[in-house]
């Protein structure tokens, strides 16, 4: 009868961890497993401030905000290859890439912060890709500056094609766009679903944003609709829901003093953020990995069987 109430437990405690998990990523199990230096690159890795996973090369993509070129490395920081970009034509006056996401196949989006451009563009190792000659659009179908204020970050949702991004402050908004890119120009349905004057979500400025979707086990749960949000100013990493509430956070000033800027996820729910370099201290920009401590239900689920097992043998050998 005991064994019997100590199995139901044991059941009751998987099945609302099986229920957590399904709707949040849980900040709170993550810890840091790697930190690693990223190459300078003769100034194209420095100042890092956007990352990417490309899940059909495994890999990811960063970029700087000097917006020298794109990096590709590792997952664990090595160098791969890298792209350098041509901003002539462009009117950029600051060439500030901020926002970086990959859409597959080679395929990359970057973000211009000030005049708030997305540039289309295919990766090729070793090349120059003249950005003026890339399909682009304006995200609010405007490209007056905002200053050094605009757009941050940017994510691909793969299940719709949909974009997410974030404007950085003054005010600080999360946005949602269907986004036609077109060589010349293309046209931007934007749609703002949350902002603040000073804050949002309690954060002080929106440097990054991710989509959860890409991440396998959320798949057809309500946590592949939730979102990351990183904040430089506020030092944070937070998860909210479709309807803005706040489910997980994780305290980044844990991790360095310098700049975090980027944030992504691959298959497997790990978490990558970029910083930038900080002089004498941290001459390279920094890629920093957390990995959940949480075991996955299946995984618990084999873990209790074979412990279940192992007493049930020992049991009756002791009968």
């Amino acid at each position: 009868m005991k064994l019997n109430k100590l199995i139901s437990a044991i059941l009751l405690t998987a099945c609302a961890g099986s229920a957590s998990a399904a709707s949040s990523l849980g900040l709170s199990n993550y810890q840091l497993t790697g930190n690693f230096a990223l190459d300078t690159l003769g100034g194209t890795g420095l100042e890092a401030s956007a990352v990417t996973y490309a899940r059909d090369r495994n890999s990811l993509f960063f970029v700087g905000d000097e917006g020298l070129g794109v990096v590709e490395v590792s997952l664990t920081g090595q160098t791969l290859g890298s792209q350098a970009f041509n901003w002539a034509g462009t009117g950029s006056t600051n060439n500030d890439a901020e926002g970086l996401t990959y859409l597959g196949n080679g395929e990359l989006v970057v973000v211009d912060e000030r005049p708030q451009i997305a540039y289309k563009f295919t990766y090729s190792a070793g090349g120059v890709v003249a950005l003026n000659n890339q399909p682009k659009v304006a995200i609010t179908g405007s490209t007056t500056s905002v200053g050094n204020v605009g757009t941050e970050g940017i994510s691909f949702d793969p299940r719709d094609g949909s974009f997410y991004s974030v404007k950085q402050d003054n005010p600080a908004q999360l946005r949602r766009s269907t986004l036609d890119f077109q060589v010349g120009f293309g046209t931007a349905s934007t749609s703002v679903l949350f902002a603040g004057a000073s804050s949002v979500f309690g954060l002080n400025s929106l440097s990054d944003v991710q989509t959860l979707s890409p991440i396998d086990r959320l798949a057809g749960t309500e946590a592949a609709n939730n979102l990351l949000l990183l904040s430089l100013d506020s030092r944070q990493l937070v998860e909210i829901s479709s309807t803005g509430q706040i489910l997980s956070s994780f305290d980044l000033s844990t991790l360095t003093t310098q700049a975090i800027e980027g944030v992504t996820v691959d298959a497997s729910g790990n978490i990558y953020l970029v910083a930038e370099n900080n002089g004498t201290s941290f001459p390279n920009s920094r890629l920093f990995v957390l990995s959940s401590t949480a075991v996955p239900l299946p995984g618990a689920v084999w873990l209790f069987g074979s412990a279940l097992a192992g007493f049930t043998a020992l049991r009756r050998k002791k009968a």
